[in-house]
């Protein structure tokens, strides 16, 4: 694990990419793990290199204070997830990787997968001492290729920014990028 950020802040990350595959894993019967950690206070929002992604945004507050978030993931392994929530076989799962158009369903199970996101990134806060922060989801959109996600997000002002390397089950590993209002780890 590298950081720019203080130790507590990488603990803080590493314990959300804990949290979120591990919670995931159970949920979907599938193996889903994460290395490479790092964490950094930038004063921007970061976009997904190379393809199109998925934000699963997020709502947090704290202690008075509001702000948005998200975790990026690209389309595929998005795809995937919910794939999986839908107890489709892998044969189909992989198939579906390849496509960009998504079916009703596909969706609603994107949406349920960002709740669980949300739910696991909530505690992770309260398993390093950042009880007072609560977070939600606040849905999912599609982002393209090299663009910043859409978020409430002042620019210039402080932002967590996490980075892990993810495998969903046997399909190649991807880059999940964590977006946190700074005031979460504060």
């Amino acid at each position: 694990m590298t950081s720019t950020a203080d130790p507590a802040t990488l603990t803080l990350v590493a314990r959300a990419f804990d949290r979120i595959t591990s919670n995931l894993a159970v949920l979907l019967n599938r193996s889903i793990v994460y290395d490479e950690v790092t964490a950094d206070v930038v004063d921007s929002r970061v976009a997904g290199a190379g393809q199109v992604h998925l934000s699963f945004k997020l709502g947090l507050s704290k202690e008075g204070e509001h702000g948005q978030g998200c975790v990026l993931v690209p389309l595929p392994d998005a795809i995937s997830l919910a794939g999986y929530l839908l107890m489709l076989p892998d044969s189909i799962v992989a198939d579906a990787r390849g496509h960009s158009d998504l079916d009703d369903d596909l969706k609603d199970a994107m949406l349920e997968v960002g709740n669980f996101v949300a739910g696991a990134i909530n505690e992770a806060l309260r398993s390093t001492g950042e009880g007072g922060a609560t977070v939600r989801s606040d849905g999912c959109q599609g982002v393209r290729a090299d663009v910043r996600p859409a978020f409430g997000y002042d620019e210039g002002s402080e932002l967590l920014v996490g980075r892990a390397r993810v495998r969903v089950h046997e399909f190649p590993e991807f880059e999940m990028i964590l977006m946190l209002p700074a005031f979460a780890a504060a």
